[in-house]
């Protein structure tokens, strides 16, 4: 499905097909408030910092949180008061829940045995799910001897046997090393490109998000604060969070032309021309530094700052100043060291108006 396609069906709230959630839970003094509509086939992502509400958001759409107010529609059919094991919902959670005396076979079998299959009807799917995940050669092995990849897998099978026309996965790859993630992560997505149910992501990685997810919701103390498309989030950030998220620096103003006056300090220069509130945005790798003030740059944007710290990013030097437009600034480790660049040092930062992106707020 295009971009263009997955975004006009988010903007219609689907009214038989797919999701159509409205999730407030209120527990103690944190409230959570959450919209979400998804048609079949969609994959959300749903993003945030921790204690944001995902993972309450998650519970409640598996019916392990009851809902303090809202609704919640899958299919037509009204979910808000069923009870977990009778909802049509497949969860993958983060530690994988895998029964440690079964094997993975008979992990995957135990869905469809739940739901009246015989346990021969039950082995037969499970041993299609395990051949889909390349895992045939592993029916008989028992949790502790599969690697976290295979039982990555293994969970998702199982969560996949039952055909769930809603699909829950809690922080998937939250427990593998680095390299595994990377081969996983490519796994997860081509089974959630065959999937032709509602599926929702907790997770925040931002890269998990990225690959995973046709469609990000970011929620920040309990409530959307942006959605939209990952190229579009990724673009246009509406607050600190997303835009430390995605490596800008971000600012909110009021724009004069081609001028965002930030507020509380400077102006930048932008190619962009707005009237009214805006953000502007420009990565770290667009910032130039300078132990002296340049006399001849073409850059329209010059600030004097001072460096706050250093630490290494990649295999760049990431520099945090202070100053009249406190940013972020990479530069080569051998550039660092010809600006002698350490904490408290003066420095003049410099960005081209070409390199960064103003949009209304």
């Amino acid at each position: 499905m295009t971009d263009a396609a997955k975004t006009a069906h988010h903007a219609v709230t689907p009214t038989t097909q797919g999701l159509d959630a409205h999730l407030v839970v209120e527990r103690g003094s944190f409230r959570l408030d959450v919209a979400l509509t998804a048609a079949p086939g969609d994959v959300v992502a749903l993003l945030g910092p921790n204690g944001a509400g995902k993972t309450t958001a998650l519970r409640a759409l598996a019916g392990l949180v009851p809902l303090t107010d809202g609704h919640l529609r899958l299919d037509g059919a009204v979910l808000d008061r069923t009870p977990p094991e009778s909802r049509p919902v497949g969860v993958v959670f983060q530690d994988y829940l895998l029964f440690p005396h079964l094997s993975a076979l008979d992990n995957v079998a135990f869905g469809p045995r739940c739901h009246g299959a015989s346990k021969a009807q039950a082995r037969a799917q499970a041993a299609e799910w395990l051949d889909r995940m390349d895992l045939a050669a592993h029916a008989g092995a028992k949790p502790r001897r599969l690697s976290g990849g295979q039982a990555q897998r293994v969970a998702l099978a199982r969560a996949l046997a039952t055909r769930p026309r809603l699909l829950l996965l809690d922080e998937p790859l939250a427990a593998l090393d680095a390299r595994t993630r990377l081969d996983v992560r490519a796994q997860l997505r081509r089974h959630l490109a065959d999937f032709e149910a509602v599926a929702v992501l907790v997770t925040h990685d931002p890269l998990d998000a990225m690959v995973l997810a046709d469609h990000l919701v970011v929620i920040e103390d309990g409530h959307v604060v942006q959605e939209g498309t990952p190229s579009d989030i990724a673009r246009r950030p509406r607050t600190d969070y997303i835009a430390h998220l995605v490596g800008l620096n971000l600012y909110k103003g009021r724009a004069e032309g081609h001028t965002v006056r930030v507020d509380g300090g400077p102006g930048i220069t932008t190619t962009e021309d707005l009237t009214g509130p805006a953000f502007v945005a420009f990565p770290p790798n667009a910032v130039t530094l300078h132990r002296d003030r340049p006399t001849g740059s073409s850059a329209r944007n010059l600030w004097r700052c001072e460096v706050a710290g250093l630490e290494t990013h990649g295999d760049q030097i990431r520099a945090a100043l202070t100053g009249e437009l406190p940013l972020a600034a990479d530069l080569t480790t051998i550039a660092a060291a010809e600006l002698d660049l350490r904490p408290g040092a003066t420095v003049w930062a410099t960005v081209k108006a070409a390199q960064t992106h103003a949009y209304p707020a």
